[in-house]
C-alpha cells in the first residue's frame, strides 16, 4: 500500500490494457457508423455514377484504413506499456 501511495507502483499498465480493448471496439463501431453515414449521404451518387470496380476499390481502401487504424492503436499502447516496463526494470537496478 505504501508503494502505491508513494507512486512506486503504477496502476497505469493495467488500465492501459483495459483502455486498449475499449478503444479497439470504439474504432470498430465508429468506422462502421462512418461507412454507413457515407453510404446514406451519397446514396444517389453511389448508385448512379460509381461502377462496381470503383465501389470495390473504395471498400478495399476503407478496410485498409481500418486495419491501419487498429494497428496504429495497438502500436501506441505497446509503446506506453514498454515505457512502464522500462521504468520497472530501472527501478529494480536502484
Amino acid at each position: 500500500m505504501k508503494d502505491f501511495l508513494t507512486f512506486q507502483t503504477f496502476i497505469t499498465p493495467s488500465l492501459l490494457i483495459f483502455m486498449y480493448y475499449i478503444g479497439a471496439l470504439l474504432i470498430l463501431v465508429f468506422s462502421g457508423y462512418f461507412a454507413r453515414w457515407i453510404k446514406t449521404v451519397y446514396k444517389t451518387e453511389i448508385e448512379t455514377y460509381i461502377t462496381f470496380k470503383k465501389r470495390f476499390i473504395g471498400s478495399a481502401a476503407f478496410l485498409i484504413c481500418f486495419f491501419f487504424m487498429e494497428l496504429l492503436w495497438r502500436m501506441m499502447f505497446e509503446f506506453f506499456i514498454a515505457y512502464f516496463d522500462m521504468h520497472d526494470a530501472l527501478m529494480k537496478l536502484v
